[in-house]
């Protein structure tokens, strides 16, 4: 059927329509007065939360309550590293990073190269172990304070994992994980037990400071269905439920509701040269009409147009976003123009990011977990 999505922490097809994902998921919608008490509480709100990009949550009220009342919480996410980088994957991490500006929060990054070794074909440990550290350059390149940012390695930081996860293993049933996760019998066990790893984090700041600390995950929605075991069984192994946020997916430039790895044009890579970031934004799908002479007469549509998104995504000031869907409206802007906007936002971003991704290189050590809590 054409309206049929597919959505799992691996795979995304389809049209995603993400009112049905939410309530298929059972989310609940970011609602005005959920922002209403973010900006009470952090005196602004981030950009992609205003703008909708964040749209859905778990209990963000738990952890906004635990905020006023003075009381400690934590922030996690992760990464599967198995390429380099697209600027899409930066996305849920410079959310967090305005969280760990806005609260003082420690933010708890787990590197999954366990994960991606054991369901990804063609790539040896070693390999996902090397974009583990690749990707931690780009982590740490958003500006994080070292004394914020806490990077697991899996296979290297598993100590600090093992005993919770053989705690959520004992909770979870094989039946639980096929169904969850759409495992079937031929399903490698490593596999099948991964997941308790990235349920354990969600527990691991409670384990270390030894009180109650519950954590808000900024992450896309697919990564749902680990969050939802993890809430099932916290209470019963003593842990704060973990609350979430989700983010919708980044679009392709050529159209796919999700950056591929399949296809490189759909996505801006870290690594691309300047010449290869225009050709992909120029190239790009948009709203607009065929021609100059018709755009400036009907005026395009922003709304189902991929570069006006990328702007949302990377243009800071609600002012230049306004006048880019207005122009687009009336036509007084044309697509190239649009594009040409967008490029120079974007080489700006990369070469800034680029810059200080070099520097990150020299202090990698600074932001290990291993190097904190002995």
């Amino acid at each position: 059927m054409a309206n049929e999505f597919v959505v799992t922490p691996w795979e995304v097809k389809g049209r995603v329509d993400y009112l049905r994902l939410a309530r298929e998921f059972g989310v609940q919608l970011i609602t005005d007065e959920d922002i209403k008490a973010l900006q009470e509480l952090a005196g602004d709100v981030h950009y992609l939360i205003r703008r909708g990009f964040f749209y859905a949550h778990r209990d963000l009220r738990t952890i906004l309550d635990r905020q006023r009342a003075g009381l400690k919480w934590a922030l996690y996410s992760g990464r599967g590293p198995s390429a380099d980088l697209h600027i899409g994957h930066l996305v849920p991490w410079m959310l967090g990073r305005w969280f760990v500006d806005r609260f003082g929060v420690e933010y708890f990054f787990e590197m999954t190269d366990d994960e991606k070794f054991l369901v990804k074909e063609g790539y040896t440990l070693e390999q996902t172990n090397r974009y583990a550290y690749e990707n931690a350059l780009d982590l740490i390149a958003l500006g994080f304070p070292p004394d914020k940012l806490h990077i697991i390695i899996d296979t290297e930081d598993i100590k600090y994992l093992y005993k919770i996860a053989v705690r959520v293993g004992k909770k979870l049933t094989l039946s639980t994980i096929k169904h969850t996760f759409g495992f079937t019998d031929s399903t490698n066990v490593g596999a099948a037990f991964f997941p308790t790893l990235e349920i354990s984090v969600a527990f691991l700041p409670t384990e270390l400071y030894g009180e109650t600390v519950p954590v808000l995950i900024p992450t896309a929605i697919d990564q749902d269905p680990y969050f939802r075991l993890a809430r099932d069984i916290a209470e019963d192994l003593g842990y704060p439920k973990p609350s979430t946020i989700y983010g919708k997916f980044i679009p392709g430039l050529t159209g796919e509701d999700k950056m591929s790895a399949s296809n490189p044009d759909s996505a801006i890579y870290i690594t691309d040269e300047e010449r290869d970031v225009k050709r992909k934004i120029m190239n790009a799908l948009t709203g607009g009409q065929p021609t100059a002479e018709l755009q400036r007469k009907y005026g395009g549509d922003p709304d189902n147009c991929v570069v006006y998104k990328y702007h949302l995504l990377f243009q800071e000031s609600d002012e230049k976003v306004k006048r880019i869907y207005e122009d687009c409206k009336v036509g007084k802007l044309l697509c190239g123009e649009c594009k040409a906007m967008l490029f120079e936002r974007i080489r700006e971003f990369m070469k800034e990011h680029n810059e200080r991704r070099e520097r990150a290189k020299d202090v990698v050590q600074q932001y290990r977990l291993s190097t904190k809590f002995k």
